[in-house]
């Protein structure tokens, strides 16, 4: 069953175990609230009377909404106003709807195993029947084959050797060395003058 309450100057469709949020009511958590102003109220597709219907309620908690700023301001006149408001209000879980109540839903049964089948798996029978020394072997020989697998599992050398025997036997070709470049800082020099010879001197 449902309900359009009035409350506050606002509407609200409830129906029993929902819970709203309403402009402030007078009461403290845990009070008991009725609205009496219902406008309109159905089950289903059919809707009844409201002659005499009241929602009763349960007021949850008293909390504020958030912070809404309120600014004025006229401009050439060095007029300016800053305020900062936080509405009050009510939370309310509705109870009952007339004579109708909230349903309790039932919690579903979870599913168990029958008690004589016990299902177990291969590695829970094979380490039930082992001693703890057993079990502490096997997991040293799992730890020493990992290790070693790991050692053979190396990074792979960057010029591996060739496949082919002549390749394989082949000399390097000798590096050739790089060609002197033509035409250096001297190419546009004067050439060199030959030291001139001395005149013999006359006796």
């Amino acid at each position: 069953m449902f309900a359009v309450v009035r409350t506050g100057g606002k509407q609200y469709r409830v129906a029993p175990g929902d819970k709203i949020v309403v402009e402030k009511l007078d009461g403290n958590a845990g009070d008991k609230v009725t609205l009496g102003d219902v406008l309109l109220a159905g089950d289903g597709g059919n809707l009844k009377s409201t002659d005499g219907l009241t929602v009763a309620a349960e007021i949850v908690a008293q909390a504020k909404a958030d912070k809404v700023t309120v600014f004025k301001k006229r401009r050439r006149h060095n007029y300016r106003r800053k305020k900062g408001h936080r509405q009050q209000h009510t939370i309310l879980k509705i109870v009952a709807i007339g004579d109708q109540k909230e349903q309790k839903k039932a919690a579903p049964k979870a599913e168990t195993a029958p008690k004589g089948d016990v299902v177990k798996t291969e590695s829970a029978k094979a380490g039930a029947s082992k001693s703890p020394a057993a079990r502490a072997n096997e997991t040293a020989k799992a730890t020493a084959d990992q290790h070693e697998s790991n050692a053979v599992t190396g990074t792979p050398t960057e010029n591996p050797a060739p496949n082919d025997a002549k390749a394989a036997g082949a000399e390097k070709p000798a590096a050739k060395k790089p060609a002197k470049a033509k035409g250096g800082s001297t190419e546009n020099a004067a050439p060199a003058k030959s030291p001139a010879k001395k005149a013999p001197k006359a006796k």
